[in-house]
């Protein structure tokens, strides 16, 4: 039986994107995805990867310890990469429970399927499984706040703020237990906002296009004055596959794009360029459409990426700037105004603001 990589999530945002990466990097590699396929889900991903004989994919819940086990049963499973998770923020904070099963529950059977999977009851790696990997991705927002200054690296300590973050936080920490208590391998990366195409249509950038091109309003949280550090998914996405191929067993790798923004200074940009290539009919900029809202509880000042680590150690560094990846984003949402059309219309729980 051929070796698979079992890819959890892969029909949200950056899981899809990397099915992506791959189908096309490594055009013979075997994959099988695994989706609950929730409101966060972009089923029409399916239609991409329609045809490819090495892609397969199972409707399901990675809280569903039974159908893990069958999966590895049924499959060779030599890897994991693990994207499924709640993720938004907003959502987290008006109803935390989904978060502690998904992110928490979920992961927590994930790993223990592929340590039975994998592992003799001596922690000994089985002898068809002696490269096999599992790979958890997470995010810089279980470090916390930072002030003016620094950036988060692999020593920072977590500091967890919202739901969310605290539910990656303990995901994370069950990953690190499952390495040193059974020798389950296992990598993580840590990566800072992203963005590209495909996303999710209420996050920061999608809403701001979407809005601008609408005439509706553009929500900003607060004075607009929070910090982020912004990457291009298609980096990302080569970013975690380095560190799934290359990377240290046990050792966590930060992933950032150097691309600190405020809010509002990412919002002007945005709007700079739809002034520039699809300017309103009125003539005035778009910059007229912002608009300040309530902030959001808990919300973290700011979050910056040292990649030093990765950089150094695996040779990765991003192929895109802000600048660059925010001008193919933007042409990519203006092109495929029928893809996220078709999702606010029909397919997305309107809960969030659209502010990260």
């Amino acid at each position: 039986m051929e070796a698979k990589t079992l890819i959890t999530g892969g029909l949200g945002f950056i899981g899809s994107n990397y099915i992506d990466y791959i189908i096309e990097a490594k055009p013979l590699e075997n994959l099988l995805v695994l989706d609950k396929k929730t409101y966060a889900a972009d089923a029409n991903a399916l239609k991409r990867w329609e045809g490819n004989a090495r892609l397969s994919f199972v409707e399901g819940d990675i809280c569903d310890a039974q159908l893990l086990s069958q999966l590895f049963q049924e499959n060779n499973i030599q890897g994991v990469v693990h994207f499924a998770a709640e993720s938004h923020v907003d959502n987290s904070i008006s109803g935390p429970q989904a978060f502690v099963e998904s992110n928490i529950m979920g992961t927590f059977q994930l790993l223990e399927a592929a340590r039975k999977a994998w592992l003799k009851p001596n922690q000994s790696k089985k002898a068809t499984y002696e490269k096999a990997r599992f790979h958890q991705i997470s995010t810089d927002e279980v470090y916390g706040a930072l002030g003016s200054t620094g950036a988060f690296t692999e020593e920072t300590a977590y500091a967890p703020n919202s739901p969310y973050s605290a539910s990656k936080a303990a995901s994370d920490h069950l990953v690190r237990s499952h390495f040193h208590t059974y020798g389950l391998p296992v990598v993580t990366t840590n990566c800072s906002n992203n963005f590209g195409p495909y996303q999710h249509q209420e996050k920061l950038i999608p809403t701001i296009i979407r809005k601008a091109i609408q005439e509706e309003p553009i929500p900003i949280y607060g004075a607009g004055k929070n910090i982020r550090d912004w990457l291009f998914v298609l980096d990302h996405c080569i970013a975690i596959q380095t560190v799934f191929e290359k990377g240290t067993l046990g050792e966590v790798y930060c992933v950032g794009g150097d691309s600190e923004k405020t809010n509002l200074d990412l919002c002007a940009a945005v709007i700079q360029i739809l002034d520039t290539i699809q300017p309103r009919s009125n003539g005035k900029s778009y910059a007229t459409l912002i608009t300040h809202v309530t902030d959001r509880l808990g919300h973290d000042f700011r979050y910056a990426i040292d990649a030093g680590k990765i950089r150094n150690d695996l040779g990765w560094s991003p192929n895109e700037s802000f600048e660059t990846g925010i001008r193919k984003t933007i042409h990519w949402y203006l092109d495929n105004q029928n893809w996220w059309k078709a999702i606010q219309d029909n397919n997305y729980r309107q809960e969030r603001l659209g502010v990260i």
